[in-house]
């Protein structure tokens, strides 16, 4: 709460984030990996499941992604909440199993752990319910300490500014956009980061398993094009930054090839697969996959915007967005 009130200059954000990192170990990867290690991270927004899509894509494109990846955080949703919603799906693994992973699928997604910066999952979980979740150097000590863990060679961040982001101006997100890409490049990670707005939720859906579906079919080279944007976009860039395109533009080209040709979406069910999925389940998995209850609509939300209609699903917050 001091450093939600006080604030922390550029040193002592650097300090807490070294910290963090020193809590747990630090992964280390084949020589022969080096320039390939690549990851993203958004500062969260409504319906934001990018990570879900773009991790296998990547992955497709010869990259490895070893994603270290949070929870819900205030109105935002997590993507490791997200995955679970798949039956079997586990976050939980070591560094040796990462290894393994990538070694046989090209991506992961896990969480923090005893093992990969612990500091942050106390840290995450108390900023949740203490109303510190805003707090720039918190934020910025919270994403970089994952993401120096990983021992990248290449980092894209997409920064959120809008009524559904936790940067409510631009400008606000261009002062954490400074802050985390400063910490980035001077902890040895190439970083760059993207300003993209978030006043309305990306794509169409809203709530775990829903956004899982969503995802799905932007891996069948479908779904909601500003989420197919965002991936292309996002991958373009990180492809050019490790050097496996010769430009953003060029790397999202081979992001939405990989997309549309399936290759994607096989390197997410075997994803699926290594993080515990029953292999039946994992290699069925499409955008027609009922998971859960995700498929029954029961209850419309009188309030509209006039241009969307929003159902809820079995009346809990999941939502679905239909343009009118």
């Amino acid at each position: 709460m001091a450093i939600r009130l006080c604030g922390m200059n550029s040193e002592e954000t650097m300090t807490l984030t070294k910290e963090m990192v020193a809590s747990g170990c630090v992964l280390t990867w084949p020589e022969e990996w080096r320039g390939l290690l690549v990851d993203k991270h958004s500062t969260g927004g409504v319906g934001d499941k990018v990570s879900l899509p773009l991790a296998p894509a990547l992955a497709a494109c010869g990259c490895k992604v070893p994603m270290i990846s949070g929870r819900g955080l205030g109105h935002t949703g997590g993507t490791l909440d997200k995955l679970e919603s798949v039956p079997g799906f586990s976050s939980r693994h070591s560094p040796e199993q990462m290894l393994e992973i990538l070694h046989s699928v090209g991506c992961c997604i896990v969480g923090q752990s005893e093992n990969l910066v612990p500091a942050d999952k106390i840290l995450y979980e108390m900023r949740d319910v203490t109303a510190t979740v805003d707090s720039l150097p918190l934020i910025t000590a919270s994403v970089m300490s994952k993401k120096v863990a990983e021992s990248l060679s290449a980092l894209i961040l997409d920064v959120k500014f809008g009524e559904a982001a936790q940067s409510p101006t631009i400008e606000d997100a261009r002062r954490l956009a400074h802050s985390l890409v400063s910490v980035g490049v001077s902890l040895g990670i190439p970083t760059i980061a993207l300003i993209t707005n978030m006043d309305n939720p990306i794509g169409h859906c809203v709530g775990n398993s829903l956004e899982v579906i969503e995802a799905l079919k932007c891996l069948e080279g479908k779904g909601p094009e500003d989420l197919r944007e965002l991936v292309t976009r996002t991958g373009g860039y990180l492809l050019w930054l490790c050097g496996q395109a010769v430009s953003d533009s060029q790397g999202a080209e081979k992001i939405a090839k990989v997309l549309d040709d399936g290759s994607a979406l096989q390197c997410f069910r075997k994803m699926m697969e290594a993080q515990g999925v029953q292999p039946d389940i994992a290699r069925s998995l499409n955008s027609n996959s009922n998971l859960g209850n995700a498929s029954h609509i029961e209850e419309l939300i009188v309030q509209t915007t006039g241009q969307h209609v929003y159902l809820t699903h079995n009346g809990s917050l999941s939502l679905h967005r239909y343009d009118v």
